[in-house]
C-alpha cells in the first residue's frame, strides 16, 4: 500500500507566499523597464532640444536681434570647438602655426619672473614697418618702470624682420600674438586675394566674381580691411583670449609701431589711471597724448578731458564690455578705419560723450609718415634716414603730472562724430561676418 503525503497547511501557505512574491518581482521588475525606459526617452529629448538649440544659434553666426552682443564671460580657446561652430576661412599651415605660437609663454621670464600686482600691460600693435618699430622698441626701452609690467606685441600677420626686432627685446617680459586669419597669411584666398574676388567696380552679376561693394561702389582691398581685422582681434584676444589678460582688471595700454614714448609715460599713465575715477568719473580712458596728434600740450597746471584720441590710449575691461557689446555698429559701419569707426558709431551710440583723461604736456608722440597698409612697398621707405628725432626734455624723463590739479574739460572737439557715414573699403559680407566671429570666438 503506497503512502500519500498530503500538504500540510503550512506547505500551502508557503507555496502561495512564493508564487505571490514571484508575481511582485515581476511586477517591480516590469515597472522599473517602465521607469528606465521613460527616463532614457526624457533624457534623449532634452539632448536632443538642447543640442538643435545650440546649433541653431551658433552653427551660422549671425547679427543678433538686440543691436548689443550679450555680456558674457571669456572661456578657454578651443581652436577645434570654434571651427565647429564659426564659419572662419579654412586655414593653411602657416596660420596653424600662428595660432599655436600665440599659446606660448612670455619671453625673459627668468630676467622678469614677476610682475607689479598694479601694472599696466602694454600693447603693441604693429603691421611691417621695420624702420619705424625699431624706433618704437626703443623708445619703450627707456620708459621708467617697463620692467614691472608686460609687454604683448601683436603682428597682423607674419613678417620675418618684425619678428627679429621683437625677439631681440630684453628688457621686459613680451608675448607675441600674431593674427591667424590676417589677410597677409592667406595669398590664395579669403581674407587674402582669391582669384575669384571683383576688383575696384566690378559688376558682380557681369563678371561673375565674388564680393560685394562697399557704398561708393568698390570692391575691398585685403591689404586696406587687414587695419580694421587686426585692430578687432587683437582686442577681443588681449581682453578675452589670452591667459595672460584674460583675468587682468586693470588697464591695458594700446601703441602702434610709429608711436613714440617718452620715458615718463608709464609712471604718468598710472597716475592718470589712479586719478580718473576721482578726477573725471565720466571719462572712460586716459591718454598719453592730445587727440590732434600734431599737439604736444598746452602746458598748463591742470588735466585735461577731451575726446578720445588714437595715441597711446588706455581703458579697463568695463569699458571693453561696453565696446564689445557695440559688435554689430563695429562690424557693419562701411569704413575700413577702426579709429574713424569708434568715433562715428560706436561712441555715439554709448549715449553720453566719450571723454579721455590726459596731462597738459604729452609724453607719447605719434611721428608716421605713411599708413599701416603701405608697409614696406615700392622703393621708399616711410621713414627718413631711418632716423626721428625728438627733443627729450629732462621734465619728459620723470612723472610731471601734479594729482592736485583740476580738470579742464574740451566740448565740442572738431573731429568724427555721428552722422558721418564713412570712407568705404569695408562693404563686403565676407568681412562683416569675419569681424563678427572675432567677437565670438571666446566665448563659445
Amino acid at each position: 500500500m503506497k503512502r500519500v503525503l498530503l500538504p500540510t497547511v503550512f506547505d500551502s501557505m508557503a507555496s502561495n507566499s512564493s508564487v505571490t512574491s514571484k508575481k511582485q518581482r515581476l511586477k517591480d521588475d516590469a515597472s522599473f523597464r517602465r521607469f528606465v525606459s521613460l527616463a532614457s526617452i526624457t533624457c534623449l529629448a532634452v539632448f536632443l532640444l538642447v543640442f538643435l538649440l545650440r546649433m541653431n544659434s551658433s552653427s551660422n553666426f549671425e547679427v543678433p536681434n538686440s543691436d548689443e552682443f550679450d555680456d558674457v564671460l571669456p572661456r578657454s580657446y578651443n581652436r577645434s570647438l570654434i571651427n565647429r561652430r564659426l564659419n572662419l576661412p579654412k586655414q593653411n599651415k602657416l596660420s596653424i602655426e600662428l595660432e599655436k605660437r600665440n599659446q606660448m609663454p612670455p619671453r625673459n621670464l627668468d630676467l622678469y619672473p614677476s610682475l607689479a600686482k598694479d601694472r599696466i600691460t602694454v600693447v603693441l600693435y604693429v603691421h611691417n614697418r621695420p624702420q619705424y618699430l625699431k624706433v618704437a622698441v626703443d623708445s619703450i626701452s627707456q620708459v621708467v618702470g617697463i620692467n614691472e609690467t608686460l609687454l604683448i606685441v601683436s603682428h597682423d600677420g607674419y613678417f620675418e624682420e618684425m619678428n627679429k626686432i621683437v625677439e631681440g627685446i630684453r628688457f621686459c617680459q613680451v608675448k607675441q600674438i600674431f593674427a591667424p586669419f590676417s589677410p597677409h597669411v592667406f595669398p590664395k584666398g579669403f581674407p587674402g586675394v582669391s582669384p575669384a574676388d571683383c576688383k575696384e567696380k566690378d559688376d558682380a552679376a557681369e563678371k561673375h566674381c565674388k564680393g560685394t561693394p562697399d557704398q561708393y561702389g568698390n570692391h575691398r582691398l585685403p591689404k586696406i580691411v587687414s587695419l580694421k581685422h587686426h585692430w578687432w582681434w587683437m582686442m577681443n584676444t588681449v581682453w578675452d583670449g589670452l591667459d595672460e589678460t584674460r583675468d587682468h582688471n586693470g588697464h591695458i595700454l594700446f601703441i602702434e609701431e610709429d608711436h613714440f614714448l617718452y620715458p615718463n609715460a608709464y609712471q604718468n599713465l598710472k597716475i592718470l589711471a589712479a586719478l580718473k575715477p576721482k578726477k573725471c568719473p565720466h571719462c572712460y580712458a586716459a591718454n598719453l597724448a592730445p587727440c590732434d596728434v600734431t599737439a604736444r600740450g598746452e602746458g598748463w597746471d591742470s588735466l585735461i578731458a577731451e575726446r578720445m584720441g588714437n595715441v597711446g590710449y588706455t581703458f579697463n575691461r568695463t569699458v571693453w564690455r561696453k565696446i564689445h557689446k557695440k559688435t554689430s555698429k563695429f562690424c557693419f559701419f562701411d569704413d575700413y578705419n577702426w579709429d574713424i569707426t569708434m568715433w562715428a558709431t560706436v561712441y555715439p551710440s554709448f549715449g553720453n560723450a566719450v571723454f579721455t583723461l590726459r596731462g597738459p604736456r604729452t609724453s607719447a608722440v605719434h611721428f608716421g609718415k605713411c599708413g599701416l597698409h603701405q608697409g614696406q612697398e615700392g622703393q621708399k621707405a616711410c621713414i627718413d634716414n631711418g632716423v626721428v628725432n625728438f627733443q627729450v626734455e629732462d621734465v619728459d624723463k620723470v612723472a610731471n603730472i601734479n594729482p592736485d590739479w583740476e580738470v579742464r574739460v574740451f566740448e565740442n572737439q572738431p573731429g568724427y562724430k555721428a552722422g558721418f557715414k564713412g570712407w568705404g573699403g569695408w562693404g563686403d559680407k565676407r568681412d562683416h561676418q569675419l569681424c563678427l566671429n572675432f567677437a565670438q570666438m571666446y566665448h563659445l
